[in-house]
């Protein structure tokens, strides 16, 4: 499955009917064992009821036992002889003893083991009424038996009824004759209503989880339709995008607070940033090949004259043009380079002896450049040490071509930082164009000839060494009232120490 909504649809599907299967056999196994335990309990009233006559010693055959459909009964002795049984009852499981006819050895109207002589119907003792009798004529109380009053013992099993044979709950009470004899009743009681309940019940889910799941999936499938129809309309804009290649188009944000809402946001920020990265590489590109277009036919120029005139040949205009070409191509690369993504080295340096070194090789300049170090100690950082020393020889070039009379280099700490300020006394830089001039191709002076000025490109190139170096570069005013750029580096850990 490729689409989205159809596997939330299947998921939500799948959980939902884990789910509900889970809580029907809950509801199952409950109602099951709530019926069970009704069955139960209506099972134990008749078997007490039973027990209560046999405490009475009521003998077995006047027993009064309920009806054999509705509470199926067995009595047995201590040594699991059946004395009693209901009537009709074909066969039984799941009690003490599966028959169902009294054992022969039992007199069918007796309540206790008889010990020998005839049962003649007169006054012996085996007859509740004459033995009743003899005792209130010799003084004595007759003995009373009792019923157990301990939790029954319940099983399952089945009795066949009239050729019918059903499911039973069966409880076991015992019970005492006044003789002294304990007997057991097994009393049953149906299981059809609770096979009936539980079947209805079961049937009536069964039946209405596929409509419910069907529900479930209809009802994701629309939600999810509603939910990602923003994203369609975002990924059919980039499609647009894409194909017109029209980098100032947007994708639409929905209204919402949500997940697609901040979606759409960042891809209107990207599409912003791409554009304006793409805008900047255009303009890169045309204004590199207009700076290299001048010194080439400069140069072109003067060839082409030298060979037909070689007497007018100007070489030293023809090294210079092609010192400041390979000195554009240079920059060029450079910041080929860092726009790629290089990372600078981890050389540990001191940023002072650096500085020290690219003053002492400016023996041609001008202006002569002084360099104020007020802590003593070494100014480490770690870094490239090319890219540093040309970011100082930019800084210094920029200064030398503005400054009347001073170029200053001041070195200082800070806390975790070292601090790298270039200064002159000329002109400055007006407060708005501050951070124009780290724009590449950028030049404020437009009457100053190129020849005298650079490409635009020193300032760009050192803001972005700069920050390869995790450190900044700004421009403030100078106290001689020029501009003095302040280069600020994190220190090495060693001298942090």
């Amino acid at each position: 499955m490729r689409s989205v909504r159809a596997r939330a649809a299947l998921g939500a599907t799948v959980v939902v009917a884990v789910a509900l299967i889970g809580a029907g056999l809950a509801v199952l196994l409950v109602l099951r064992a709530n019926l069970t335990d009704q069955a139960g309990l209506q099972a134990e009233v008749a078997a007490r009821e039973v027990a209560g006559r046999l405490a009475l010693d009521v003998p077995y055959g006047q027993l009064d036992l309920p009806d054999v459909a509705e509470h199926p009964v067995q009595v047995t002795d201590e040594d699991g002889r059946l004395v009693a049984v209901s009537k009709g009852l074909k066969a039984i499981t799941g009690t003490r003893t599966d028959r169902v006819t009294p054992h022969a050895s039992v007199a069918p109207t007796s309540t206790a083991t008889d010990d020998g002589g005839d049962d003649d119907g007169g006054g012996d003792r085996h007859g509740g009424e004459n033995r009743g009798d003899d005792d209130h004529a010799n003084g004595n109380t007759p003995a009373r038996g009792e019923v157990s009053t301990d939790d029954p013992d319940f099983t399952n099993g089945t009795a066949t009824v009239g050729g019918d044979t059903a499911d039973y709950r069966f409880a076991a009470v015992s019970a005492t004759t006044g003789a002294g004899v304990t007997l057991t009743v097994h009393a049953g009681a149906p299981l059809a209503t609770e096979q009936k309940a539980v079947g209805s019940v079961r049937g009536a889910m069964l039946a209405g989880l596929p409509v419910m799941l069907l529900i479930v999936a209809a009802v994701t499938l629309l939600v999810t339709r509603r939910a990602l129809r923003p994203v369609e309309g975002i990924r059919a804009e980039l499609a647009a995008i894409t194909a017109s290649q029209d980098l100032s188009r947007r994708v639409p944000e929905p209204g919402s607070r949500d997940e697609i809402a901040r979606l759409a946001r960042t891809t209107n920020e990207t599409l912003t940033a791409l554009e304006a990265s793409v805008g900047r590489q255009r303009r890169f590109v045309a204004d590199a090949s207009h700076e290299l277009r001048s010194p080439i036919a400069s140069l072109r120029t003067q060839l082409e004259v030298g060979a037909a005139h070689p007497d007018l040949l100007d070489v030293p205009g023809a090294v210079t043009d092609t010192v400041r070409l390979q000195a554009l191509a240079a920059d060029l690369l450079l910041l080929a380079r860092l726009d790629a993504g290089e990372r600078p080295g981890s050389t540990r340096l001191d940023v002072g002896a650096l500085v020290h070194e690219e003053v002492s090789q400016r023996t041609g300049d001008r202006i002569p450049v002084a360099v104020h170090v007020m802590p003593a100690a070494p100014l480490e950082v770690m870094g490239s040490r090319g890219q540093l020393a040309r970011v100082v020889g930019n800084l210094l070039d920029n200064a030398e071509r503005h400054a009347e009379s001073s170029v200053t280099v001041s070195l200082r700490t800070e806390p975790d930082w070292v601090v790298v300020a270039v200064s002159d006394d000329g002109p400055g830089v007006p407060e708005p164009e501050r951070e124009r001039i780290f724009e590449r191709f950028v030049r404020l002076d437009d009457a100053r000839s190129r020849d005298e000025g650079g490409a635009g490109l020193g300032l760009a190139i050192a803001r972005d060494v700069a920050h390869r170096h995790r450190g900044t570069l700004t421009l403030t005013r100078a106290r001689e009232g020029g501009a003095s750029f302040e280069l600020r580096l994190p220190m090495g850990l060693a001298a942090r120490a």
